[in-house]
């Protein structure tokens, strides 16, 4: 068997979702994952090999608006000094044949200058959070992460496109069920239509869930609502069922009738390839999620409207899309180790 370490971002729940969907594809790998939070607690959850030893700053989000980028950059900036020094430690202990990151460039830096292959996974190449002064320093950071990104041995995007240079695209990663909708559908007794509310790993969308909420007061349809709330909420909802954190997302949202998210890749990837009729609401001035949700035509404004969404929704066809880009990124990952 061979050793690799598998270092996935704890900003936010969508790249472990997907980083497992890749690891069970693989054949005659140990795969130790490193990360925390959140995303450690989905792959316990799992009984999958995990060091839960990322402590990641939180995004500070006012009724859905990204406050204070800048802040959170400099505190970026120094939780990937703390990564740099983990993942060295682990590196070291552990020496994988090879390293693979989503995401989570301090330990390709660090496997970098120990001379171990590098795979990196990210839905992004440069990052655009900041205005003003502040974008000087990440205009910097990005640099830095051009030139590790140069580096690795593949760099895979969960999209559809052309590969080119060490960039291979492998289309939507996501997680396989082995149940149908109808079964699932009982098994979490989804007996009416359903809408699902999901917000993440963080209290980020806690704005969603109440606009969610009283949007759904001025609908007369027949509906259950049930919420996803992640780890960090802990606040009661009347007329609602809350399945708070889960490690399933994928099967519920493939049982539910519509789903309301924000927009997180890993998420709109599965509502898609699930073909579930779904909302994507972005925080404001986090530009990563508004062009997520871009893509899927929406925009933060439509917050406003999420009534007349939600009709449209529930009458809306649903169309399953076949996704192959798990097994194409397993695929790709292990000719790599073949080869070394």
């Amino acid at each position: 068997m061979v050793l690799v370490d598998f270092f996935s971002s704890p900003i936010g729940l969508g790249h472990v979702t997907r980083d497992i969907a890749i690891e069970n594809n693989f054949q005659n790998i140990t795969t130790n994952f490193v990360t925390g939070s959140g995303a450690a607690k989905i792959l316990k959850k799992l009984d999958i090999q995990v060091e839960d030893v990322y402590k990641p700053p939180s995004f500070i989000v006012e009724n859905g608006t990204l406050k204070n980028p800048a802040k959170w950059l400099w505190n970026y900036y120094k939780y990937y000094k703390d990564c740099k020094s983990i993942s060295e430690k682990i590196l070291q202990k552990d020496n994988p044949k090879l390293v693979i990151s989503d995401e989570d460039f301090a330990s390709l830096s660090i496997a970098q200058e120990m001379k171990i292959p590098t795979i990196l996974i990210t839905d992004i190449l440069e990052t655009h959070f900041t205005k003003g002064l502040a974008s000087l320093i990440e205009k910097k950071m990005n640099k830095s992460m051009q030139e590790i990104i140069k580096k690795c041995e593949i760099v895979i995007l969960p999209e559809i496109g052309d590969s080119k240079d060490n960039i291979q695209r492998v289309g939507p990663i996501v997680r396989k069920t082995n149940h149908t909708r109808e079964q699932l559908r009982e098994k979490f007794s989804f007996d009416k239509k359903t809408i699902v509310i999901s917000i993440g790993g963080t209290d980020a969308g806690l704005f969603l869930i109440e606009k969610t909420l009283e949007a759904i007061t001025k609908i007369n349809f027949d509906i259950e609502v049930v919420l996803v709330s992640g780890p960090s909420v802990n606040k009661n909802y009347e007329n609602i069922r809350n399945l708070g954190f889960v490690d399933n997302l994928h099967e519920i949202i493939y049982a539910a009738d519509v789903l309301i998210s924000l927009a997180g890749k890993s998420t709109i990837d599965e509502a898609n390839a699930y073909g579930t009729p779904a909302i994507f609401i972005p925080i404001k001035g986090h530009f990563e999620q508004e062009d997520n949700a871009r893509e899927q035509g929406f925009t933060f404004e439509d917050i406003k409207r999420l009534d007349k969404l939600i009709l449209e929704k529930l009458e809306e066809k649903r169309k399953q899309i076949n996704t192959e880009g798990a097994r194409k990124a397993a695929k790709i990952i292990q000719s790599l180790i073949d080869n070394y």
